[in-house]
């Protein structure tokens, strides 16, 4: 099984000033998101990537381009990130844009809370074909990184906080509406293994530590809890 490393774009000129983003052309990191994206980028140059997939926004785009950076540092240049449509942020339609404050005032914001499985956006898209789209993608594109690169391969998809929530959910078995119950923060790593039985999720909305134990073979199986991520042997000091 290859290994799914789910990367949210750091914060944003958007994030920092309350607005709903959405596909809003133009919304870049800021400095603090150019900074989260550069030390993310660096704990995942402990691993080689055999691909690295983005949102067409250019906030992720940015936020590739450090992974790819962190790549380079750690003597793996060459590789260029691949865009796909499917990891794109949710079509907040009429949303798009508008200032949070603005937002919590509407009815509709109360179903997005606490039963996003039954939100259509006025004017967007709903947020069960948000879900339908995002894990298709991911799993397309796993399986076919897995067929390219065998099943030792880890690759980043780097995408946005409800997509992410939502892949995330599938994963874990849980239905849409209970997704808000996950937490993910601007570029942080999450990581899952969809096995031949079932997904894996191996870490989520981590901002520190590292990432070495995903260059090692996956474990053959998990009996009893399992005996935890084979790590790298390290010299004495």
């Amino acid at each position: 099984m290859a290994t799914l490393v789910l990367l949210r774009h750091g914060r944003t000129t958007a994030n920092a000033s309350g607005l709903l983003a959405g596909r809003t052309p133009g919304v870049r990191l800021d400095e603090v998101g150019t900074e989260q994206a550069r030390r993310a980028g660096e704990r995942l140059g402990a691993v080689a990537l055999a691909k690295v997939v983005t949102s067409p926004q250019e906030r992720c785009r940015q936020t590739a381009a450090a992974v790819l950076a962190g790549q380079k540092q750690a003597g793996r240049p060459g590789q260029r990130a691949a865009t796909d449509r499917a990891l794109a942020e949710c079509d907040y339609g009429e949303w798009q844009g508008q200032p949070i404050r603005t937002l919590l005032k509407e009815p509709l914001w109360r179903t997005v809370q606490q039963q996003p499985s039954a939100v259509t956006f006025p004017g967007g898209e709903s947020m069960v074909l948000m879900q339908h789209r995002a894990v298709s993608a991911v799993r397309r594109i796993d399986a076919a990184v897995e067929a390219e690169h065998g099943s030792t391969a880890v690759w980043v998809a780097v995408s946005h906080g409800d997509i992410i929530k939502s892949v995330l959910a599938d994963a874990l078995g849980l239905h849409l509406d209970l997704f808000q119950r996950i937490h993910v923060d601007p570029a942080s790593i999450s990581v899952i293994r969809y096995g031949a039985d079932r997904p894996s999720v191996l870490a989520s909305n981590t901002h520190e530590g590292d990432l070495g134990w995903l260059a090692a073979p996956p474990p053959s199986g998990v009996v009893g809890g399992g005996a935890g991520q084979r790590t790298r042997a390290r010299r004495p000091r």
